[in-house]
């Protein structure tokens, strides 16, 4: 590449970030006054992913950043702890991780096929604690979050679209670009047919995040490898680890979990962390980093490790991250 095209792309990338930038700070103007509790959502990160969802849509990422934050008033996702929601934690249907994927995500498993209840407003409000303690637990210079969803011993009373649709609500409307992939572990076949009637449910957006995964493939197995340390990933999906949920165990870890959430939530937080974002908006980071993101073709899966300054939240957006790379194949899913 000349000098000339250099400099010429250099400056296009410049007049892009500088555009988001001031999108960014238009809709922090358009949301206040905010509440002190959620200034956390104003942050340049938070507001940044609300518009990528939104594919840089000023007033429709304002709308749907509105409807969360009174959603939050009214939910309190914050305040939800682990006695309230135990009982429906008992059969490990939806737990964190101890593992991190190799892009510092936590990891959220699932089994629907252990599920213990059939109330939908509590399986929710378990989804939605477990949402907020893998973010809870996020490394700082990580925003998305891995499902693994595991389908042993899935039949189809299980199927339920009343529950696929509130789950798809929930994690769209309120949790925008936290999931960075959704893996369907040896889905059954009658799950076909059941996916091709709820995936318009997702936008487009999220369901190619959502790959199928046989353990019979071995490029299935080779992507599972590049994804994770297969001496950290439980059995059950193919790993060494030989670990598996234990209730007593799990609970421990909770309630210390529960203990983080007020400091984590505290205004002071809350302040420190727009301001320390304000700070990277001044003077943006020139640094680069390999970022791996969900390919814009479903028959491919990535990933995404993202840089907490401010350059780096502009430029992850829309699958055309810098740094973009291809991992390894993953099957298609059915047809």
């Amino acid at each position: 590449m000349s000098l000339k095209n250099s400099e010429a792309n250099g400056s296009l990338e410049k007049a892009l970030f500088e555009e988001k930038r001031a999108k960014i700070s238009e809709v922090r103007n358009l949301l206040e006054p905010v509440p002190d509790k959620l200034l956390l959502y104003c942050s340049d990160a938070s507001i940044a992913r609300y518009l990528r969802a939104r594919n840089w849509n000023v007033k429709k990422a304002v709308k749907m950043l509105k409807e969360t934050l009174k959603w939050r008033l009214e939910y309190k996702p914050e305040d939800i702890r682990w006695d309230e929601i135990a009982q429906e934690a008992e059969t490990g249907k939806i737990y964190r991780s101890n593992c991190f994927d190799k892009y510092g995500r936590s990891v959220l498993v699932m089994r629907p096929g252990c599920e213990n209840s059939k109330s939908t407003k509590g399986k929710i409000r378990y989804l939605v604690y477990c949402m907020e303690n893998a973010i809870l637990n996020l490394p700082s210079d990580q925003e998305q979050m891995v499902w693994l969803i595991d389908f042993c011993g899935y039949n189809m009373s299980h199927l339920s679209v009343k529950v696929t649709k509130e789950t798809a609500d929930v994690l769209q409307n309120h949790y925008p670009e936290r999931l960075g992939l959704a893996i369907l572990y040896n889905p059954p076949k009658f799950f076909e047919p059941f996916w091709m009637l709820v995936k318009p449910f997702l936008e487009p957006k999220t369901s190619r995040k959502v790959k199928f995964v046989y353990s019979d493939n071995q490029a299935s197995l080779k992507v599972m490898e590049e994804l994770f340390n297969m001496d950290e990933l439980e059995k059950a999906f193919g790993g060494k680890n030989e670990a598996g949920f234990e209730i007593k165990e799990y609970a421990k870890r909770m309630r210390e979990d529960d203990k983080k959430m007020p400091l984590y939530w505290s205004q002071g937080n809350s302040k420190t962390s727009v301001a320390a974002e304000r700070s990277a908006m001044a003077e943006p980071s020139s640094s680069s980093l390999d970022i791996s993101e969900l390919n814009s073709d479903e028959s491919h899966a990535a990933n995404g490790k993202e840089n907490s300054s401010f350059k780096q939240i502009l430029t992850n957006g829309d699958g055309k991250s810098i740094g973009d790379k291809q991992v390894e194949q993953l099957p298609q899913e059915p047809k």
